[in-house]
């Protein structure tokens, strides 16, 4: 098991940037696949993308049309999103997750280390 603490949410106005943070502690993180997951009020919590252990390959969902960067810091433990030209439709609470899961997993079921999220708000 590892234990997922995210940072960085905030209100931003629209166009603008965040950058969110989620800092792993208790297990191998370098083993594992990191995602990021979203949840907006009355929505289903979906996929935003993922970045493998290696951090060679990345997978975005289509809505991140290239405005999102997943990255990754295994001697630091933490995987970051860069989020650029924000939409107040991207407002939600945004979760990262673990999992030692086959590439390219992207629902939420495959994940079952998950950090408690950060609120992202994105005015207009």
């Amino acid at each position: 098991q590892v234990q997922l603490v995210e940072s960085g949410g905030g209100l931003v106005q629209a166009g603008g940037s965040l950058r969110l943070s989620c800092l792993a502690s208790g297990g191998t993180f370098s083993r594992y696949i990191m995602a990021w997951f979203r949840q907006a009020p009355g929505k289903e919590r979906e996929f935003v993308g993922c970045i493998s252990w290696n951090t060679v390959s990345t997978l975005y969902a289509d809505f991140t049309k290239g405005r999102f960067t997943i990255s990754r810091d295994n001697a630091k433990n933490t995987v970051y999103l860069q989020m650029d030209n924000l939409d107040p439709e991207d407002t939600a609470v945004y979760y990262c997750a673990a999992d030692l899961v086959a590439w390219g997993a992207e629902s939420p079921r495959d994940y079952h280390n998950w950090g408690q999220g950060t609120q992202v708000t994105v005015s207009s």
